[in-house]
């Protein structure tokens, strides 16, 4: 992986020729996958969790644990 910073090419094919060498943006599209796919599963996490009966055991476990007596 390249990390040289080149200066800004003066023409349009220049940039061409530049960005079919460069692989300096590949981390920033790993990134941007990444969080795409943790975003995907935390929205499928909060319908899981924020379904009714998955609520009714969270509330009542917390219940549960609240009434115990040391």
């Amino acid at each position: 992986m390249s990390h040289h910073i080149h200066p800004a090419p003066r023409t349009a094919s220049a940039r061409l020729r530049l960005l079919r060498r460069d692989d300096s943006g590949m981390s920033t599209v790993e990134y941007a996958i990444g969080t795409v796919a943790a975003a995907a599963f935390a929205a499928v996490l909060y319908a899981v969790v924020s379904g009714e009966s998955i609520v009714t055991a969270l509330t009542a476990l917390v219940q549960r644990a609240l009434s115990v007596t040391f």
